[in-house]
């Protein structure tokens, strides 16, 4: 794959990441990162471009619309546009080449928030700090801007990306992700396993499907974006992999420990549901210890980036050191 005339450079040759000189020297001794500084970077250019994206082709279609920005311009970390953005950029491609791809798997896991906030899922009244969509705009309205942002991140996906074969990349990868197998999938298993008792349900499968997978295809979105050949796609796909399951693992934690003011949604909701989390299965402190395990597995893979890598190992360890 190439990138399509933009910077794609995506750093290989033989299937092997090249570090710029500088990048290079830098191997031993790799920089902190101002964490803080990049996600506050990411957040403003995926949310200018979402703006446009969201804007009503058509008056009698305002209403919607105001309910997907209520729900999608409601803040949050952008931690998967992050990671698409941040994988595509260490390959050595342009911002504006994977831009669609980070706006679209914004839109799609904000239509899964919306979704899983409905009583007939979690039933939550706090999303990000604020009222749920169905609290403000009532269920109906609530379904379906959930429903109209899925279906326009692939909108996005499919008008966005000029090179075509890309453009079918892109939406194979995030649409396998959300799915049947993948997203929804873990949700299935997540409604399957309340009230169960035992270490015999699979809860790793639940998180790496309801969670892991959207994470995962962020990773690799980025990836494709920047025209990467299977070798490296293979070895981000592991840091996906293994970042996607401490993501999970540590949000099972915080609902343990944290307060709706520290979350921004309602804590104890798992365990008051008899939700299969990690803590349910195999308590804190085990818990802890295999979010550990999963962030040194995803640090690990970056290995044959080099010091080009520091911004994901900066958001892996995001992963487990966030207070919401």
């Amino acid at each position: 794959m190439s990138a399509g005339g933009e910077s794609s450079g995506a750093g290989q040759a033989g299937g092997k990441p090249i570090v710029g000189a500088a990048e290079s020297a830098s191997r031993g001794s790799r920089g902190a990162v101002d964490l803080k500084a990049v996600l506050g970077e990411v957040s403003g250019l995926v949310d200018n471009r979402l703006g446009e994206l969201l804007k009503s082709p058509d008056p009698q279609c305002a209403s919607i619309y105001e309910a997907m920005f209520y729900s999608l311009m409601a803040g949050g970390k952008r931690f998967r546009p992050a990671l698409v953005l941040l994988t595509s950029r260490m390959l050595g491609a342009a911002d504006d080449v994977a831009l669609p791809a980070a706006c679209a798997i914004e839109m799609v896991h904000t239509y899964s928030l919306i979704h899983d906030d409905l009583p007939a899922m979690d039933n939550d009244d706090l999303r990000r700090g604020r009222p749920t969509s169905h609290k403000v705009f009532g269920e109906a309205m609530a379904i379906l801007a959930g429903d109209a942002l899925l279906t326009e991140a692939f909108v996005v996906l499919s008008t966005r990306v000029a090179d075509g074969q890309r453009s079918a990349a892109l939406v194979r990868e995030l649409s396998t992700a959300a799915g049947a197998c993948g997203m929804v999938g873990g949700q299935v298993l997540d409604l399957e396993s309340e009230g169960r008792e035992g270490r015999d349900w699979p809860v790793e499968s639940i998180h790496r499907r309801k969670t892991g997978q959207l994470i995962l295809a962020a990773v690799r979105l980025g990836a494709v974006s920047a025209g990467a050949d299977e070798g490296t796609l293979d070895r981000l796909s592991e840091y996906g992999r293994q970042v996607g399951l401490a993501f999970q693992i540590a949000d099972d934690v915080l609902d343990a420990r944290g307060t709706a003011e520290s979350l921004g949604k309602t804590a104890g909701k798992d365990a008051a549901s008899g939700k299969r989390t990690y803590v349910s299965v195999y308590g804190l402190e085990e818990s802890e210890r295999r979010a550990d395990a999963a962030l040194a597995a995803a640090i690990e893979a970056l290995e044959p980036f080099g010091a080009a890598a520091e911004p994901l190992r900066a958001l892996a360890r995001f992963c487990v050191e966030r207070k919401s």
